[in-house]
């Protein structure tokens, strides 16, 4: 079927910035080359971080063990390539400070851990994959690295019917999920059909959006036969979005302040089912992942599979340097990613794109007074009322700021975007959203 014929769905709310995605978009994936050191967080995913297991001068080898999960919303860490521990140490984090990091300097063989065993998934129980999960490091690859094991041990009550794909990729300049779909097909489909086992369930469905024809028609034509549905979706930001992608593909409506499993969903990204296939069938942790290196301010935009822990310098110089002077440096895309000091921090499980603009490519305007024009009500995808929960919070009224539901709200950037006023809309609203917690913990 043509994506032309296929019925779109989306969601009320969002808006389509320009995607900026035309300069990496047909770049095939390259394997990045090893840098001379690799710099491995232990804080790589929602919840504990793990703790370290090796010390200094141990000699790993590529999927090895270094940092265990500490708790059940926690995974473990690995070894990126084989080579030496040089260091256990904090080292500058991609969230702007220093934190606990395991070191290693690669040996240049980059041979795997003779320890690591694959297996069928079909001669394994639910519960055995689930744990060849965890034990792979496996979190959600699409950025918010929510570890993958929890999101598949919903409690019994909670009855799930649904697996959704997140192969929307809506944040502007990303292509790696794009890449993943044309050029590892089988590997995502495996991965589904894994993840189908794991939670008992037969309904499985993939969403792209419409400005991905080609991953749509592959992507439909290999799974046609696994009995996995391909869902072509309008393009809008934030359609990548848990909520609003439940809302586009299926219609319901998770309620404010609980989770996909309240209305029968679990929602995985394409790049995540991948890697649960290689930790399944191959017993392959999370040690590497592609990562768009793009924006203005890059020479040669590149879609890079890249060992986890390597530079974001080293990403830069594997596409020919810079176009410029740096002005801003973002990992992840420009709507929801994280802006950066430097290019010191190395890449983590969640490092989706690495994002270079220039100060020519950034237009600086000043913030005026807001108009009441009701732009930002209309585009929010939670349907808040932004600026009254930023006026609130401008003047520390975080109780009656709080009567506007700011804890809903996923920062997105709709609002900021799309204020012709350029008030700093998401900044306020997630100052209220830290104020309230603050005052939450403490009752």
């Amino acid at each position: 079927m043509s994506v032309k014929a296929m019925n779109l769905k989306t969601f009320k709310g969002g808006l389509h910035p320009p995607d900026g995605k035309h300069d990496s978009a047909t770049k095939a994936i390259e394997t990045c080359p090893l840098p001379e050191e690799l710099v491995i967080p232990l804080a790589q995913h929602i919840g504990a971080p793990a703790e370290a297991c090796v010390e200094v001068g141990t000699r790993v080898k590529k999927g090895s063990l270094i940092g265990k999960a500490k708790g059940f919303v926690s995974v473990p860490v690995h070894a990126s390539t084989s080579g030496e521990v040089i260091a256990v140490e904090p080292r500058l984090h991609p969230m702007g400070k220093a934190l606990p990091a395991i070191v290693i300097k690669p040996d240049g063989e980059d041979c795997w851990d003779e320890n690591l065993t694959g297996a069928d998934p079909e001669t394994l129980s639910a519960e055995e994959l689930k744990s060849r999960i965890l034990d792979a490091g496996i979190v959600g690859m699409g950025g918010a690295t929510f570890p993958a094991h929890v999101k598949l041990s919903p409690p019994p009550e909670k009855q799930i019917d649904t697996l959704i794909l997140n192969g929307v990729e809506c944040e502007p300049f990303l292509t790696a999920d794009h890449r993943i779909m044309l050029e590892e097909t089988e590997r995502i489909l495996d991965g589904i059909d894994i993840l189908r086992k794991v939670l008992g369930i037969d309904r499985a469905v993939i969403g792209i959006e419409d400005n991905k024809p080609d991953a749509i028609e592959k992507m439909a034509r290999e799974a046609a036969s696994r009995n996995i549905e391909v869902q072509a979706l309008e393009v809008k930001y934030p359609q990548g979005a848990e909520k609003q992608l439940i809302d586009a593909i299926t219609g319901r409506q998770v309620p404010s302040g609980t989770l996909p499993m309240e209305v029968g969903v679990v929602v995985h990204n394409v790049g995540t089912a991948a890697a649960i296939s290689d930790a399944v069938r191959l017993g392959r942790p999370l040690v590497e992942r592609v990562i768009s290196i793009t924006g203005p301010g890059v020479n040669t935009p590149k879609n890079l599979l890249v060992r986890i822990g390597t530079s974001l310098e080293f990403l830069v110089e594997q596409c020919d340097g810079l176009n410029g002077d740096p002005a801003k440096i973002i990992m992840g895309g420009p709507m929801m990613g994280q802006a950066q000091l430097s290019l010191e921090p190395p890449a983590i499980r969640g490092t989706s794109g690495l994002l270079i603009f220039r100060k020519q490519d950034l237009p600086r305007l000043e913030s005026g007074p807001c108009i009441r024009c009701g732009r930002c009500i209309g585009v929010c995808p939670i349907h808040l009322q932004p600026t009254t929960i930023a006026a609130y919070a401008r003047l520390d009224l975080f109780d009656e700021a709080a009567d506007y539901h700011p804890l809903d709200c996923i920062e997105c950037g709709c609002c900021t975007y799309i204020c012709p006023a350029t008030l700093p809309l998401v900044q306020s609203i997630r100052y209220a959203k830290a104020a309230i917690m603050a005052k939450k913990r403490t009752l």
